[in-house]
């Protein structure tokens, strides 16, 4: 079976990444640890691998309903264990009374230092405490030079795993017909403005489908999409239900609130 075939083709390029670290576990005896995915990567590690005989592979990170995780493929004789990810979760607290943090506010802080975010799993901003899962490897560069964000003096310590927050964002549902899968028409309607301001946004490069920014508007989406919109959070295209008598798409989408 052509496994790209169940993909697009700029997503090829990370495909044949996973070939590849599949065939240099088979080679070598050696396995293979990955920097952390986003949802999208971690599907199409599971499509490469499947159900292969020859090879035992996993993925973590932290905790199970981790957006972002580590992806471990071994030969099947290996067993893999969750310290074999090499994740460390670090913790902050800063003075939430005086000053007002957000996600993009401490991502961007990290990204300040150079820091790839390939090498940083989730991250959660609440209540006063920042909280982040990263590679074991730079852990310590992090609590050295990681001091402030904004006007906040931080300082991060280890945690165990066991104590990373539970995000309170929820994912909420909602069936619809549209006239089609295109990304304007799905913007449009999932997030309640005029296909004109859908576009506007599309063209600008506000809008992301699987992580990439897309900028055409008659872009065709598939389902499990995932599209996020500058400034107004993420949805999904979770289902494609069929056609209305009137031939429009029965859809269910889901939106984080």
């Amino acid at each position: 079976m052509d496994i790209y075939q169940h993909f697009r083709e700029e997503e090829r390029p990370f495909i044949d990444q996973v070939l590849a670290w599949r065939e240099d576990v088979e080679l070598k005896y050696q396995r293979k640890l990955s920097d952390f995915l986003n949802p999208r990567e971690q599907d199409i590690v599971k499509a490469v691998m499947g159900n292969h005989p020859d090879f035992n592979f996993g993925l973590s990170g932290g905790k199970d309903q981790a957006e972002r995780k580590r992806a471990i493929i071994a030969p099947e004789y290996e067993i893999i264990e969750e310290e074999d990810y090499q994740l460390t979760m670090l913790e902050a607290s800063y003075p939430a009374k005086f000053v007002t943090l957000e996600h993009p506010d401490v991502l961007g802080a990290f990204m300040s230092l150079g820091i790839r975010r390939e090498k940083l799993g989730d991250l959660v901003v609440k209540d006063g405490v920042i909280q982040i899962i990263t590679d074991q490897e730079i852990s310590d560069y992090i609590r050295m030079n990681f001091t402030g964000v904004k006007r906040a003096t931080v300082n991060f310590e280890e945690k165990p795993l066991s104590q990373m927050l539970e995000s309170e964002e929820t994912w909420v549902m909602k069936n619809t017909t549209v006239s089609s899968l295109r990304l304007d028409v799905l913007v449009k309607e999932i997030y309640g403005m005029s296909r004109k301001k859908a576009g506007m946004h599309i063209d600008s490069g506000h809008v992301k489908v699987n992580f990439r920014v897309v900028e055409n508007g008659a872009f065709q989406l598939q389902e499990g999409d995932l599209i996020s919109l500058r400034g107004q959070g993420r949805s999904k295209l979770e289902e494609i239900q069929g056609l209305t008598k009137k031939e429009k798409y029965k859809v269910s989408t889901s939106k984080l609130n």
